[in-house]
C-alpha cells in the first residue's frame, strides 16, 4: 500500500495570487448592454462561496469578459463552469436568458508576464548569494529549461481553450539549506517525473539549497492546491518519506498578458 500523505490541505498555509480572465461569446444574438449591471449584484455572493471573486468586468454586444481571482481550491474547469452556469441561471431568472456559444476562454493572468517568470526561475542560481563557485556551478547544472513545453500555447477542450500557467514555490522546512549534491539532484529528477506523471508541463525549474521553483502548465482539472500537494507529497516520498518541506507553498498565475493589457483590451483569444 502507498504511504499515507505527509501533507494535506487542512494543514497547509499557502500564499497565492491567482488571477484569470474569463471570456464568453453569444451563440447568435448580441448581449444586452446592461446585462452585467443587472446580474452581478445577485451572482457575486454566490461566486464568493465558490472561491471566485469578480475584480473587473467588461461587456460589448459580442463579448463578456471578467477578470477574476480565486482561492487555491478552484481549478480552471470548475471556474469556467461556475461562471457560465450562474450567468445563465440568473439571466433566466431575470427574464433575459443568455445563449452562450460553446466556445469560451479562460486565461491565467499575472504581473509579471510569462517570459519574465521563466527568466526569473532561470536566474535563481546566478542571483543566489553563494560563496562557493563550485557549488554554484553544480546548482546551475540542476536548473532545467525545457524548450518542448511552450506555456504560451493553450490547452484545448470541448468547452473552449484554457491557458493555465503557475509559478509554484516550495520551501525547505525551517529554511534548512541542503548542501548534498545527490539530494538536490534527486529533487530535480523527482520533480520532473512528477510533472510527467501528472501531465503538468514543466517549462523551467530551479533547485536551490532551501527552496524549489517551477514554472508549469497545470492540468486544467487540477486545482493549484492539488498541484502543490502532488509535489509536496511525492517529493517527500522520494526523500525517505520525511517532511522536508514547509506545510505550504506559493502559487501564482501568469500568462502572455499582464492585468493592465487585459483591462485595455490588448489580449487576444
Amino acid at each position: 500500500m502507498p504511504p499515507e500523505p505527509l501533507y494535506c490541505s487542512a494543514d497547509l498555509h499557502p500564499a497565492y495570487q491567482l488571477r484569470y480572465g474569463w471570456t464568453g461569446w453569444p451563440s447568435t444574438a448580441s448581449f444586452d448592454v446592461d446585462i452585467l449591471a443587472r446580474l452581478l449584484p445577485d451572482i457575486a455572493p454566490e461566486w464568493e462561496k465558490d472561491g471566485i471573486r469578480v475584480l473587473e468586468s467588461s461587456l460589448t454586444p459580442r463579448q463578456i469578459q471578467l477578470i477574476l481571482s480565486t482561492t487555491p481550491q478552484v481549478d480552471p474547469v470548475t471556474l469556467a463552469a461556475r461562471v457560465k452556469g450562474r450567468l445563465q441561471y440568473h439571466s433566466r431568472q431575470h427574464g433575459i436568458p443568455i445563449d452562450f456559444s460553446r466556445k469560451l476562454a479562460v486565461r491565467s493572468l499575472g504581473d509579471p508576464r510569462r517570459e519574465h517568470v521563466e527568466e526569473y526561475v532561470r536566474n535563481q542560481v546566478p542571483n543566489e548569494a553563494l560563496a562557493d563557485d563550485r557549488f554554484r556551478e553544480m546548482l546551475a547544472e540542476l536548473t532545467v529549461v525545457n524548450p518542448e513545453v511552450d506555456l504560451s500555447e493553450p490547452t484545448p477542450s470541448n468547452s473552449g481553450r484554457y491557458w493555465y500557467n503557475l509559478h509554484l514555490v516550495l520551501v525547505v522546512s525551517e529554511r534548512y539549506r541542503i548542501g548534498e549534491a545527490a539530494i538536490l539532484a534527486k529533487i530535480r529528477d523527482a520533480a520532473l517525473r512528477i510533472g510527467d506523471k501528472k501531465k503538468y508541463g514543466v517549462s523551467t525549474l530551479a533547485v536551490l539549497p532551501d527552496h524549489l521553483h517551477l514554472a508549469l502548465r497545470g492540468d486544467i482539472a487540477a486545482t493549484p492546491e492539488a498541484i502543490a500537494l502532488s509535489f509536496l507529497n511525492n517529493l517527500a516520498h522520494v526523500l525517505d518519506q520525511r517532511p522536508w518541506w514547509q506545510p505550504g507553498y506559493y502559487a501564482g498565475t501568469f500568462g502572455e498578458y499582464s492585468m493592465a493589457a487585459v483591462r485595455h483590451g490588448d489580449a487576444e483569444e
